[in-house]
């Protein structure tokens, strides 16, 4: 048992990685296309859209910055590939097939004593409300006896 909720950690850890590393994807494209100036890629497709200076980062600098964001995205990747290689094989399909019966069956004996706990507790329910019921039916047996 320890060890299966050491292997949903990893696995929960692992969710975790995975979101950070979209979110550092999403946040890369967002950079990208926000703070890159308008290059001229080929000399037949002239630029047709300008953007303020204010709007993009100096060459140098969008340059330094997509390298940073390069790095982040590898280290991100890395440290998921990690996690994922740290995960345990899968159990061979019988072994599955055996636990999931196994816990079948533990399953029907406690839904069995269930029923029966659920089944004792209305006995002693009906139990209790035909002896109030008498109780109360008969209220000369109090007075003969307190008078």
């Amino acid at each position: 048992m320890l060890q299966e909720l050491s292997h949903m950690d990893r696995i929960t850890q692992l969710q975790d990685e995975i979101q950070q590393l979209l979110t550092i994807m999403s946040s890369s494209i967002a950079y990208l296309t926000s703070r890159a100036n308008f290059v001229q890629v080929s000399q037949e497709i002239p630029i047709t859209k300008s953007r303020n200076p204010e709007k993009y980062d100096p060459p140098d600098r969008f340059e330094e910055n997509k390298q940073e964001l390069v790095r982040d995205l590898i280290v991100k990747a890395k440290q998921v590939e990690y996690l994922i290689q740290s995960l345990p094989e899968p159990d061979p399909e019988e072994k599955q097939v055996e636990r999931l019966q196994a816990l079948e069956e533990e399953m029907a004996q406690a839904n069995a004593e269930y029923i029966q706990a659920v089944n004792r507790a209305k006995n002693l329910h009906a139990q209790i409300c035909d002896v109030l019921r008498n109780m109360l039916d008969e209220p000369d047996i109090v007075k003969d006896e307190a008078g």
